[in-house]
């Protein structure tokens, strides 16, 4: 019997005993009254026990601990070690010692996230400068949507995102959203795709909680310049999985499909690892050419028993008048992170332009 493969690893692993160790060898090159030991019992201490950011945050803490000096002192000889550590993730909690221990000397502080941000986001620490005074550091990121550095500008849309994954949540902000635009403004037709990424992630958490607001703003905008529908069209991605009139409508596909379907699964059964596939046949049944976007919809078996449905981006296409066509698609269906799988039958739709028109099932056992 083949011997069981070795889990994958880790992110949180990203931090670990010999990470540790490196940044601390760097740190005592750097400043030699660094403490080292202390440094590393500190981190090591409970070690096993500590997501990903509770690493990035124990890190930040064994720093300010083992380093002497002022806070500036700390942060001066911080920025020494920002082009060593090689690893843009792991330069994040160098922003979480800033947003630690410095939220007392803002201006400082705002600068050092500038300059860090460029080595490893600072998108998670500036949010902190955020709440406690909203007005004046939206004041420094729409500066900074200037910036010669994309790293820079970037920074300004996806540190105020209002719902920035792992990140603290904005509550004004997700209130509000108002206070933002003129940054995003700013930043829509910014050269760097890096930097427009950002602007769309931005008003794509905006329309989970403003969805009328984001696609009046997009309404007003050229959707002719390939950069803006691009922005558009990946803000307004949550909206079309859920079948919106309005954002479908902003894209050509308002209008109901004129089409049969058919949706099958292959294999019917299967274990845990193994791919699915899925055959989609399509035929029209319109004199004209039809613009869709199609989606397909997954009810996954929960622990209790019921169910809880994700939508998966399929495809978009022209659909000829009284023309047919497959098409297919296939995953491994794999437990993750973010989701565990469940035996049991999982049903599977069709969504064309907003419409569930089509519905296959599969048994994971």
């Amino acid at each position: 019997m083949p011997p069981e493969p070795s889990p994958p690893p880790q992110l949180k692993d990203w931090f670990d005993a010999a990470r540790y160790r490196a940044i601390a060898k760097e740190l005592a090159n750097i400043a030699p009254k660094f403490r080292s030991e202390a440094f590393m019992t500190s981190v090591l201490d409970g070690l096993e026990g500590r997501s990903l950011m509770e690493r990035v945050h124990q890190c930040a803490v064994a720093v300010n601990a083992a380093l002497p000096g002022t806070y500036q002192q700390k942060v001066r000889t911080l920025q020494k070690l920002a082009p060593r550590i090689g690893h843009e993730f792991v330069t994040i909690f160098l922003g979480d010692f800033v947003a630690t221990f410095g939220l007392g000397d803002f201006d400082f502080s705002m600068e050092a996230l500038r300059f860090f941000t460029v080595f490893g986001s600072a998108e998670f620490a500036v949010r902190p400068f955020i709440v406690g005074d909203q007005k004046r550091a939206l004041q420094k990121l729409h500066e900074w949507t200037a910036d010669p550095d994309e790293k820079v500008r970037r920074l300004a849309s996806e540190g105020s995102r209002p719902r920035l994954p792992w990140g603290m949540r904005l509550q004004e902000l997700v209130r509000d959203p108002a206070p933002t635009a003129k940054i995003l403004d700013a930043l829509k037709e910014d050269e760097s795709l890096f930097v427009r990424r950002s602007v769309a992630n931005h008003l794509n958490d905006i329309t989970k909680d403003h969805h009328d607001y984001v696609l009046q703003r997009l309404e007003a905008w050229d959707l002719e310049r390939e950069h803006l529908r691009w922005i558009a069209k990946h803000a307004c991605r949550t909206l079309i999985k859920r079948g919106h009139p309005r954002a479908l409508k902003l894209f050509g596909f308002g209008k109901k499909a004129e089409v049969t379907a058919k949706l099958v699964s292959s294999p019917s059964r299967l274990d845990l690892g193994q791919r699915l596939t899925f055959t989609a046949t399509l035929a029209s049944t319109s004199s004209r050419s039809q613009r869709l976007a199609i989606d397909y919809v997954v009810h996954y078996v929960k622990a209790s028993g019921g169910s809880a449905e994700k939508v998966f981006k399929w495809t978009e296409l022209d659909l000829p008048a009284h023309s047919e066509i497959e098409l297919v698609k296939s995953q491994v269906v794999r437990d993750f992170s973010t989701r565990k799988h469940y035996a049991g039958k999982h049903r599977v739709e069709l969504q064309i332009n907003g419409q569930r028109v089509a519905e296959t099932v599969f048994d994971l056992r």
